[in-house]
């Protein structure tokens, strides 16, 4: 099976199981708690942790977009919006998958993920907001337990039928295997996915509207953004299903629903004129209503303001264009474009060619292409790392090094900076500069799920002296990217070391400890990974059919 249609299994999967549920009431009211028998199926914390598994299965097929300062962005927006949910307590991550397809999807314990192709083709943030209120609807409203309830019946768990699919296109040879997991029982599932999506769909974007009202944003911009997504496909595929967008195959969208969306944003748009101007998040209120989030302390940082006269979402979305394509066909695309098209010049269109150009090696090109920007932004914080990122490129270690650390001064809990920082120490760098890339990074690994903190960290600790923190470090990176296997083996080798002490040995014997359940569940399963080469026999499925992918569950095993 390909990339591209592993990706549109992915979402198809996700968002059928967004929408498998009982007809919801075609009124604005606020949804009941389902009650004991869909938590009977799957707790808060199961939810929770299919959905982290599926993030590190994703991430073990690089399809996600791991960027500290696109990651940062993306869950500020995304916190903003489910401060103003009916839900804010309600955990919550979001992340850009690495795919063009013009697409998101929500997935079980409030995973929320973009596509990058979505991210490049929004006009402005509130349109990107727009499809994020959205997704954060769908979590809101119940509808992934609702499918749960469902699954019960006819179908099996969404979520581990999810991370069968990702898995079983993630090796060599798997052909396609994705495809075979859904087969027997499909035909029903997509036939109810037929009959209750738009009504879900609807009020998704009923709660997704009131989010957006909520929080600042135009109300009316998730209305315009598909129904600039519905023009696109009528005018330019002529109805084709196999050209229309991800994002319309899996959020039907039909002039009534628009409709229904503009009037409400209407609604809400003449409302928000009638309240006060500025910011309408509470500090002292944060707390009390939002679940607490790591090192944001004051609620109104999460807007996003003008950086410096600067735009932050088109920086953004630039470099969301550079870091998912190929470097040298964007440094094409970027000088092509600006020889040949003036409007083409604006500043967040040259920080895209200057991203395009280190990426391409081309470091000293790059400053060239960013000392006009920083001249007329000299306080952009987003333009200053680039330029921090071109001089490294372009061998200035000791300017580069400099500029990193006045950064690190303003911001220093910031990741970009710090693994920036932290890399330009660490290479060509002494082991007093190793030793404080690792002080530095040490406090951001808690509550962080990036495989790329926890190697940088390895390596400054390695070349610090180190090499017990540094173990330990390397088999987080792995099992944060969906190698638990190799973290495992890792681990038992580091615990082998005579020179352990007391403390470092019941470190490691812990995470051990925590890794053992889920290596023996996969191993009973005979579940076969790139890291796991011991996983070798065929799965019955539902149907009687074999399994050969490398993560299958039935419906009776979903519900063990």
């Amino acid at each position: 099976m390909s990339r591209l249609s592993l990706s549109r299994l992915l979402t198809a999967m996700v968002c059928a199981g967004l929408t498998l549920s009982a007809p919801a009431q075609d009124r604005d009211v606020r949804l009941p708690d389902l009650g004991s028998s869909a938590n009977a199926l799957i707790s808060p914390q199961e939810a929770q942790n299919y959905g982290a598994a599926m993030l590190r299965q994703m991430r073990a097929l690089d399809m996600v977009l791991d960027d500290a300062l696109l990651d940062d962005y993306i869950n500020d927006l995304g916190y903003r919006l489910v401060s103003g949910s009916e839900k804010p307590k309600d955990h919550f991550q979001f992340f850009i998958a690495k795919e063009n397809i013009i697409n998101a999807f929500a997935a079980p314990g409030g995973y929320i993920a973009v596509n990058s192709g979505l991210i490049v083709l929004t006009n402005n943030e509130s349109e990107l907001a727009g499809v994020i209120a959205h997704e954060i609807g769908h979590i809101t409203q119940n509808h992934l337990q609702r499918a749960f309830e469902a699954s019960k019946k006819d179908t099996p768990l969404m979520a581990l039928v999810l991370l069968g699919a990702i898995a079983a296109g993630a090796g060599a040879g798997a052909g396609d295997a994705a495809g075979a997991i859904l087969m027997g029982g499909q035909g029903l599932l997509m036939q109810r996915q037929i009959n209750f999506t738009r009504k879900d769909e609807i009020e998704a974007d009923r709660a997704g509207i009131q989010t957006l009202a909520n929080t600042g944003y135009d109300p009316g911009a998730m209305a315009s953004f598909f129904g600039r997504m519905e023009d696109t496909l009528r005018v330019g595929t002529g109805g084709d299903l196999g050209d229309t967008p991800a994002l319309l195959q899996d959020h039907p969208v039909t002039m009534d629903r628009i409709s229904d969306a503009k009037a409400r944003a209407g609604t809400l748009a003449a409302r928000q004129k009638q309240r006060p101007s500025g910011s309408t998040l509470d500090k002292t209120q944060w707390e009390k209503s939002t679940a607490p989030i790591a090192f944001v302390k004051d609620p109104t940082s999460l807007i996003n303001h003008d950086k410096d006269g600067v735009d932050n979402f088109l920086l953004m979305r630039e470099r969301v264009r550079v870091l998912s394509n190929d470097p040298g066909q964007m440094t094409s695309y970027y000088a092509s474009s600006l020889k040949n098209d003036r409007s083409f010049d604006t500043p967040s269109n040259r920080y895209g060619y200057a991203l395009a150009l280190i990426r391409s090696n081309n470091g000293s090109k790059a400053i060239d292409e960013l000392q006009p920007l920083l001249t007329a932004h000299p306080g952009n914080q987003v333009l200053r790392l680039a330029m921090a990122d071109a001089k490294l490129q372009a061998g200035h270690r000791a300017e580069a090094l400099a500029l990193y650390a006045d950064l690190n001064q303003q911001s220093p809990r910031n990741r970009a900076i710090a693994l920036g920082y932290a890399n330009a120490l660490i290479d060509g760098g002494s082991q007093d500069n190793a030793r404080q890339a690792a002080t530095m990074l040490m406090p951001m690994l808690d509550n962080n799920d990036e495989p790329e903190l926890y190697r940088t960290y390895a390596r400054a600790s390695d070349k610090a002296g180190d090499t017990v923190r540094a173990g330990e470090a390397y088999a987080d990176a792995s099992y944060l990217a969906g190698r638990p296997f190799d973290a495992m083996e890792q681990l038992k080798r580091l615990l082998k070391r005579p020179d352990l002490d007391y403390y470092a040995r019941a470190r490691i014997q812990a995470r051990i400890n925590d890794l053992t359940p889920l290596v023996m569940e996969l191993r009973k399963r005979r579940v076969q990974t790139d890291d796991n080469p011991d996983g070798r026999s065929q799965q019955p499925l539902q149907n009687g059919s074999a399994c050969q992918s490398r993560l299958c569950f039935s419906a009776d095993e979903a519900r063990r």
